[in-house]
C-alpha cells in the first residue's frame, strides 16, 4: 500500500503546535503528517520508508480488522432486520386470523372463559352407606332421582378442596370411559357441606380390589389398558367444536384414587390436587398459566423422585405430566403383581404398595427420597416376566422424566401386548 508525505504547517484544528522540530505522525493510514512551530521547521524532513514499515503494516492490518468489522456486524444487523419483519409478518398474519373470528367465538375457545355450571337441587338425594374418606371429603352410595350414586361429601371449611376438584370436572369435553362420569354438584341444604355427584363404581377402589382379587391375564390387561387411556385423555388438549380441553396432571395418582367399575375397567378420581394447564386463545395466547399449582402434593410411594426431593419446576406443566407416568408406572406394577398367569407354578404375591416390600407399609419421605432418587431403586419386577413387561415399566419409571414414556404411549404399549398371556 502506497503512502504519500504531506508537509505543512501549523494547522488551526489541532490543539497544540509547539515542538521547534518536525516530527512525523503516522496516525493515518495513507500519509504521514509532520507539524512544528519554528520559522521554517518543514523546510527539511528526512524520512525512510524502511523504518516506518513495521507501523505502517500494523496500521493496514487495524484498518482491515476494522473494515471485517463493520461488515460483520452489517451482515448481521441485516439478519437481525430480516428475521424481525418475518415475525411480524407471521404474527399479522396471526392477529388477523383471530380478529376475522366474533370477539364471542375468541372466548369461547378457551375453558376459562366458559360459564360456571349452576348447584343442582339436592333435596332428592339420599345419602345411605358410608363407602369410603379421605382427608378432604367423605364418600358415600346414596341416590338422586331414584339413580344409585356416589355422593362425595365435602365439609364446609374444605369448600377449596371442593372447588378445585368441581373445576376439573367441569372442564368442557372431560367426557371419557377412564374417567369417573361426574353428574354434578350443589350443597346440602341442612349443613351447608358441599357435594359432588359421581357414578359409582361398585368394585371400589384399586387398592380394595387388588387386596381382595388375583386376575387372570386378560382381566389384568383389561384394567391396565383403561388405566392407561384414562391418564392419556387427562393429558390430552386439543380443541373440539370451538372448545378448548386443556390438559390436566392429576398429581395424586394411586391405587385409592382409581376406581373399578363392574365391567373390570378402571376410572380415574379425586382431581382435588389436579393441576389444570391452560392455554388460551386471544391476544396473549402464548401466555401459559396453571390453575391449582400449589406445592409439593401425592402419595410419598407413588410420588417421581424429582418430586420427592423437590427438584422439580412446578410451574412446568410438562414436568407434572411426567410425574405422573412415573406414577402410572408403580400402579402398572402394582396390577401385574396380582396376575396369576404371570406366576404360574407358584403362589401370586399377596397385594402390597410400591416399596412396601423394602421399606415398610409407611415408609417416610426421607426413606423414599434416599432408595428412589439417591440410589434409583424401583419395584422388584421378577426376572421371568416377558421383556415388553419389562419395558414398559422402566421406561414409565425413569428417573430423567424427559426419558419416560407418555401416557399415551404406554397405552399404545400396552395394547400390543398379546392377548394371551407369555411369560
Amino acid at each position: 500500500m502506497w503512502q504519500y508525505l504531506v508537509i505543512f504547517g501549523c494547522k488551526m484544528v489541532v490543539g497544540g503546535c509547539l515542538d521547534p522540530v518536525c516530527f512525523t505522525s503516522t496516525t493515518h493510514v495513507d500519509y504521514i503528517r509532520c507539524e512544528c512551530s519554528s520559522n521554517l521547521c518543514n523546510g527539511n524532513i528526512t524520512w525512510s520508508a524502511e523504518e516506518k514499515q513495521p507501523q505502517l503494516k500494523h496500521s493496514s492490518y487495524s484498518a482491515d480488522m476494522v473494515t471485517a468489522t463493520v461488515v460483520v456486524l452489517g451482515m448481521l444487523l441485516c439478519t437481525l432486520v430480516v428475521a424481525v419483519k418475518c415475525r411480524h409478518r407471521f404474527r399479522g398474519y396471526d392477529d388477523k386470523q383471530r380478529l376475522s373470528l366474533p370477539e364471542e367465538s375468541l372466548t369461547s375457545l378457551c375453558s376459562c372463559h366458559m360459564s360456571k355450571q349452576s348447584d343442582m337441587d339436592l333435596t332428592s338425594m339420599e345419602l345411605q352407606q358410608i363407602v369410603g374418606s379421605g382427608h378432604f371429603a367423605s364418600v358415600w352410595q346414596g341416590s338422586y332421582q331414584g339413580t344409585t350414586v356416589a355422593v362425595k361429601v365435602f365439609p364446609t371449611w374444605c369448600r377449596q378442596e371442593f372447588t378445585a376438584e368441581r373445576e376439573v370436572y367441569g372442564l368442557p369435553h372431560l367426557v371419557h370411559s377412564g374417567i369417573a362420569h361426574f353428574l354434578g354438584a350443589g350443597r346440602k341444604s341442612d349443613s351447608g357441606d358441599c357435594v359432588l355427584l359421581l357414578e359409582l363404581a361398585t368394585c371400589g377402589s384399586l387398592s380394595s380390589f387388588l387386596s381382595k382379587n388375583s386376575s387372570d391375564w386378560t382381566t389384568t390387561l383389561k384394567l391396565a389398558q383403561s388405566l392407561s387411556e384414562g391418564l392419556a385423555y387427562l393429558h390430552s388438549d386439543f380443541y373440539r367444536h370451538g372448545v378448548h380441553k386443556p390438559a390436566v396432571a392429576h398429581r395424586d395418582l394411586s391405587s385409592n384414587n382409581v376406581l373399578v367399575r363392574d365391567d373390570g375397567t378402571c376410572v380415574l378420581c379425586d382431581f382435588g390436587s389436579s393441576t389444570i394447564l391452560r392455554s388460551c386463545a386471544g391476544p396473549h395466547s402464548w401466555q401459559r398459566y396453571m390453575v391449582n399449582a400449589q406445592g409439593q402434593v401425592g402419595t410419598l410411594c407413588y410420588m417421581a423422585p424429582e418430586l420427592l426431593d423437590g427438584c422439580v419446576n412446578l410451574s412446568s406443566g410438562w414436568c407434572l405430566i411426567q410425574g405422573d407416568v412415573y406414577s402410572l408406572g408403580t400402579l402398572l406394577w402394582e396390577l401385574l403383581m396380582r396376575c396369576s398367569d404371570l406366576f404360574i407354578g407358584g403362589p401370586v404375591p399377596e397385594h402390597r404398595l410400591p416399596y412396601e416390600e423394602e421399606l415398610g407399609a409407611s415408609p417416610s419421605l426421607e426413606q423414599l427420597i434416599i432408595h428412589v432418587s439417591e440410589r434409583r431403586e424401583r419395584p422388584s419386577v421378577p426376572k421371568h416376566w416377558q421383556q415388553g413387561l419389562h419395558d414398559i415399566l422402566l421406561d414409565s419409571w425413569d428417573h430423567d422424566s424427559d426419558a419416560r414414556l407418555t401416557a399415551q404411549c404406554a397405552r399404545d404399549r400396552l395394547v400390543s401386548l398379546p392377548p394371551c398371556c407369555s411369560i
